[in-house]
């Protein structure tokens, strides 16, 4: 057992660092808004070798998460805008809300893609302390 930490579970997550060593960087680029290059992942983590698509079309389970992720960011601006500023049904700061929430979420858009790749393999691969001596975890193709 080594003398390093271990990393916290949701910086890494959003950190988006590898499942496995929750060191290793998940994406080649730091900027999700670069949209050539907004899901350019290595074959594998350079720190534990976890492979990241674990078998064909692993990756359209994330629309799923990416729903939910947008689900709860619209949720949280309408309860805040509420909060804030209210709702009325005699004028349109209702309208405004949701024009506001569009424009969020097509800003957020490419990070929220990225941040459900991120929580999609969390739920397949789990934190390894012993990573350096146990082989990653792989599917049965």
């Amino acid at each position: 057992m080594s003398n390093t930490t271990r990393p916290n579970y949701f910086w890494s997550i959003l950190s988006m660092k590898c499942p496995r060593c929750r060191r290793g960087k998940m994406f080649n680029s730091g900027n999700p808004w670069n949209l050539k290059k907004v899901f350019d992942m290595p074959e594998h983590c350079e720190e534990c070798k976890q492979r990241f698509e674990l078998e064909q079309g692993f990756w359209y389970g994330t629309g799923y998460v990416s729903y939910a992720l947008s689900v709860a960011l619209s949720v949280a601006s309408f309860v805040a805008w509420w909060v804030l500023i209210g709702m009325s049904s005699h004028d349109k700061r209702f309208f405004w809300w949701l024009g506001l929430n569009i424009l969020l979420l097509v800003v957020l858009q490419p990070w929220l893609m990225r941040l459900s790749r991120v929580i999609y393999l969390y739920f397949f691969v789990r934190y390894n302390e012993d990573y350096k001596n146990t082989p990653p975890k792989e599917f049965n193709l």
